[in-house]
């Protein structure tokens, strides 16, 4: 799964590599958990792209309250299509998810050792996510889920699953709504998952309220 992620580039950097005009209230922020508003990148009609916030933890629109959105953090790539919570959002509601680096805890013997995992030089990069709008009760809510798939080599003796990367040169053809029978196998071959490092770090990142950079170390 991906749980908790970090989001620590400059808004110009972020601007710049989605090809944004501007961007809503923006601060780094090195220990990312859900429920909260995340930064997230989608297409408008005219081909744009535009920077929003959304509510990490999807909740359907056809739910009667929100609360589902706790189980919902993660939608697994195998089941996009087939899964009532997930089939139309990935088909018309797809996102990108800006971050610099993702968590993940290995089970040990001697409990769970936290790694943090990052492009060289914490470049940024885009995990696949899709939004969704939900209304009940005068309450409207826009939330997203980050796409998760197998974890590559590097990766699976830490966890079973990873976030889907999608690479640059396919943000246009994920976000655009033309491209409704898109296959989530054609954006795993990125090379963004063979350059990730993968570095142990202190527990500190275990609590969601540290949020500097020792999270880091």
């Amino acid at each position: 799964m991906c749980g908790r992620y970090n989001l620590i580039a400059t808004g110009q950097q972020i601007m710049d590599c989605f090809s944004l005009r501007s961007l809503p209230p923006y601060r780094p922020d090195y220990n990312i958990p859900p429920g909260q508003n995340i930064l997230a990148i989608v297409a408008l009609e005219d081909g744009s792209n535009r920077a929003v916030h959304l509510h990490w933890g999807l909740i359907p629109s056809w739910s009667k309250n929100r609360a589902i959105s706790s189980h919902l953090i993660n939608a697994r790539a195998e089941t996009l299509t087939g899964k009532p919570s997930f089939k139309n959002a990935y088909r018309y509601r797809r996102c990108l998810i800006p971050a610099t680096g993702f968590f993940e805890w290995q089970t040990t013997d001697t409990g769970k050792q936290p790694y943090h995992i990052y492009q060289p030089d914490h470049a940024l990069f885009a995990m696949a996510g899709i939004w969704e709008h939900w209304e009940h009760d005068r309450e409207t809510v826009y939330s997203c889920t980050i796409i998760t798939t197998i974890a590559n080599d590097k990766i699976a003796p830490i966890h079973q699953r990873m976030p889907v990367i999608i690479a640059p040169g396919d943000y246009h053809r994920w976000l655009a709504k033309k491209t409704a029978a898109i296959e989530i196998a054609d954006f795993l071959a990125a090379d963004a998952y063979r350059s990730l490092r993968v570095t142990p770090i202190s527990t500190r990142v275990n609590n969601p309220l540290h949020n500097d950079d020792s999270c880091l170390r």
